[in-house]
């Protein structure tokens, strides 16, 4: 499937606090302006958020790159 490229919000992961229970939609394109968020930036670009939902309160490092292997967690990709 063909999509819109995919943009680097950062140059490192970004350390967020997450909820038991919360779900939470991390940008997947790079566009949102409510990093590492979704904001809805992606209509029409063929890229969707990645939904999850935190299974306990714990402190993560998200991915601001958008290249992890390991979505939406960083996986140390921005060094490349």
């Amino acid at each position: 499937m063909s999509h819109s490229p995919v943009h680097r919000a950062g140059d490192a992961p970004v350390k967020v606090q997450l909820v038991a229970g919360q779900t939470y939609a991390w940008c997947a394109c790079g566009r949102s302006e409510n990093q590492p968020y979704c904001d809805g930036s992606h209509q029409g670009t063929g890229l969707d958020p990645i939904v999850f939902t935190a299974e306990e309160d714990s402190e993560v490092w998200l991915c601001m790159c958008k290249q992890t292997a390991n979505q939406p967690l960083c996986d140390g990709s921005h060094k490349n």
